[in-house]
């Protein structure tokens, strides 16, 4: 098996912790069944951890703990090996910008394909859908940002896009409080007229949800920038959509906010 550590070693002095299939194929010059029950054997000895089909980690002594690296230090190769664009998103890409806030443990990535959740170890990656035709509109280099890694660097959401996503894909981060704070922590640095821009490719409701804690968190020139979507509005919609009923108890509760066509169903609850 020197031929495996040797190979393994040369990665490694490469800078990059992970390798394909194809690579090892030709470099070690095994027939594909050897090198499937060779690379069994590096697993099961806590060596090299397989993510997806054809795509292989190489673990560290102090990676093993925990059955993988961090994700980030991975997933740009992972991603160009699966020929798919990405951005980390959410609440991983809310604690990049400074919400302290947030302790993803998960890491999730907004992408333009249906993908299943992946589970390598005690980590967790989450894809989240993104109809085609907005995700190539919207992730573009102006309003990304980039996560440095031992394997170069990891698309990341700007902050704008971070607030869409969010109040697009509230449920995935705490619920609509979970937003709040995330709109209390980011949304100041939001640069309003790219926020106009970005929204244009979300649901109108999404623009009226994020637009409302906007203004709810004094964040008020970004919050203008949204109006026009309000504007738009045909009929209102619940600040929450996953609760159905009103409660009498909370007098702010099912109370209508005419300026942004939201029903507030949901008492709003920031960390200050």
């Amino acid at each position: 098996m020197a031929d495996w550590d040797r190979f393994l070693d040369d990665q490694l002095a490469r800078g990059r912790a992970y390798f394909s299939r194809e690579e090892a194929l030709a470099a070690l010059g095994l027939s594909p069944a050897a090198f499937t029950a060779a690379l069994a054997r590096r697993v099961r000895k806590g060596q090299v951890a397989v993510p997806k089909h054809g795509f292989c980690l190489i673990l560290r002594p102090e990676d093993r703990s925990l059955g993988a690296p961090d994700p980030v230090r991975w997933i740009d190769p992972l991603m160009r090996h699966l020929q798919l664009d990405y951005r980390v998103g959410l609440l991983r890409a809310a604690a990049f910008h400074g919400s302290s806030h947030q302790a993803a443990m998960v890491l999730q990535l907004i992408v333009p394909r249906q993908i299943r959740a992946l589970e390598i170890g005690r980590h967790r990656l989450e894809f989240i859908y993104q109809s085609p035709a907005a995700f190539s509109e919207v992730n573009r280099e102006p309003w990304l940002a980039r996560l440095k890694s031992e394997s170069g660097y990891a698309k990341v959401s700007g902050v704008e896009l971070i607030l869409l996503d969010c109040a697009r894909y509230f449920h995935r981060v705490g619920g609509i409080n979970g937003l709040a704070q995330i709109v209390k922590d980011l949304g100041g640095l939001a640069e309003p007229a790219g926020l106009a821009v970005i929204a244009e490719h979300y649901e109108n409701s999404c623009a009226r949800r994020l637009g409302f804690l906007l203004e709810h968190m004094g964040h008020l020139r970004q919050a203008e920038a949204l109006r026009p979507f309000a504007r738009k509005a045909k009929s209102a919609v619940l600040l929450d959509p996953s609760v159905k009923h009103l409660s009498s108890v909370l007098p702010a509760m099912g109370e209508m906010q005419p300026a942004w066509r939201l029903v507030v169903n949901e008492q709003v609850v920031v960390d200050s």
